[in-house]
């Protein structure tokens, strides 16, 4: 079993979180999004953190982009590679807050997605994770975060984050706030549970 906090919960049950994931489409997830994302009018080079089963890093390669998927649960990795075995996509087995094997590799990224994995991280975690992510950014890229909010599952190592936090930490790494929403409701149905998008920009602001 993975030793990374974060991943408490979802090496028991990979496949109910399996089935969960992929009942969602990329589409809906980053429906808010999606448009500051620079895979429109070229062919991106994307990490997808906590990549989880693969659903948004499978929708971008199908698209042609090249991407990298880390994810430290074997479980989910495995259902992934299972799953989306047409795509080409880069499995790694790596985690934050410092993504050794990635850094190590000295690549750098046109867009990062941490949909749904910062609330994993401890604020000594989200202070490392931040200075590691934004190093891993070219020129102009886009850092996009999709924050949970709502109580915390007794099984999960898990923090509820105001956005406030995220947005203020970005901006003092250096990064310029692209967008920031809040979002009624949830797309698996748990009436107790929200959500919210951070999007930042590697470019300085004008």
């Amino acid at each position: 079993m993975s030793s990374v906090p974060g991943t408490r919960g979802y090496a028991q049950k990979p496949e109910k979180f399996a089935k969960d994931y992929e009942s969602v489409t990329f589409e809906k997830v980053h429906k808010a999004v999606m448009h500051y994302y620079p895979i429109h009018d070229k062919l991106a080079s994307i990490l997808d953190i906590g990549a989880g089963t693969g659903r948004d890093a499978a929708a971008l390669a199908r698209a042609g982009h090249f991407v990298d998927a880390v994810e430290p649960t074997a479980g989910m990795r495995e259902h992934g590679q299972q799953l989306h075995a047409q795509e080409q996509i880069n499995w790694i087995d790596d985690n934050l807050p410092h993504l050794h094997t990635i850094t190590a590799s000295k690549k750098k990224y046109d867009l990062l997605l941490l949909t749904a994995v910062w609330m994993h991280l401890t604020p000594k975690e989200r202070e490392t994770a931040m200075h590691v992510c934004k190093g891993l950014l070219l020129p102009n890229a886009v850092m996009s975060l999709s924050l949970r909010h709502g109580p915390v599952p007794v099984d999960r190592h898990m923090f509820d984050i105001p956005d406030e936090e995220v947005i203020e930490l970005g901006k003092a790494h250096g990064l310029h706030l692209l967008h920031h929403s809040v979002h009624k409701g949830d797309t698996l149905g748990r009436n107790e549970v929200h959500w919210s998008h951070v999007v930042f920009s590697a470019a300085p602001s004008v």
